[in-house]
């Protein structure tokens, strides 16, 4: 996707909030999408004996596996950098493919966490796939704090996949 406004997606909840969306196209782009996957994960990795230097090397090796899997396993996705007010904010990978709406990832910075943007662009979302006469579905962590507003969203875990569910709206 070229486009870089929520308007130009038809995200109008997204808008509304100031966020903008652009492809992530270069090394830095992908350094912050490691540091948002960091931010997510660092918490389950509280009760382990490592020093923050481990943590840290194991996140970015997770993160690095994680993301040339997406890229292998989803070619056609967009990768894109989500943006409030000129500050780089979160990320989300989103693949519309012909039978469903994915969201392979959607994940934000934890100051912007719990402030509606996530919910903004979720409701757009459904919104989207609704007007595409298609389910959204996305793979969510059990241990994360987002399950819940997934639940709220009306999405329904169709398969248990152990430490994650995939969910699906409608």
């Amino acid at each position: 996707m070229s486009a870089d406004t929520p308007a130009q997606f038809g995200w109008k909840r997204a808008a509304a909030l100031g966020l903008s969306f652009r492809p992530i196209v270069d090394d830095d782009e992908v350094l912050f999408a490691g540091r948002v996957y960091a931010s997510v994960r660092k918490e389950l990795l509280v009760d382990l004996p490592w020093s923050d230097a481990q943590k840290a090397a194991f996140l970015l090796l997770q993160f690095r596996a994680e993301h040339a899997f997406y890229q292998k396993h989803h070619p056609d996705a967009d990768w894109l950098l989500i943006s409030a007010h000129d500050n780089d904010i979160g990320r989300l990978y989103l693949e519309c493919e012909e039978d469903e709406h994915h969201i392979i990832d959607i994940a934000l910075m934890p100051e912007f966490r719990g402030k509606g943007s996530g919910t903004a662009l979720l409701r757009d979302l459904m919104d989207e796939a609704e007007a595409a006469g298609k389910p959204l579905s996305a793979e969510v962590d059990k241990r994360s704090r987002a399950i819940r507003l997934y639940r709220r969203l009306g999405f329904k875990t169709r398969q248990d996949n152990g430490a994650s569910d995939l969910m699906r709206w409608p």
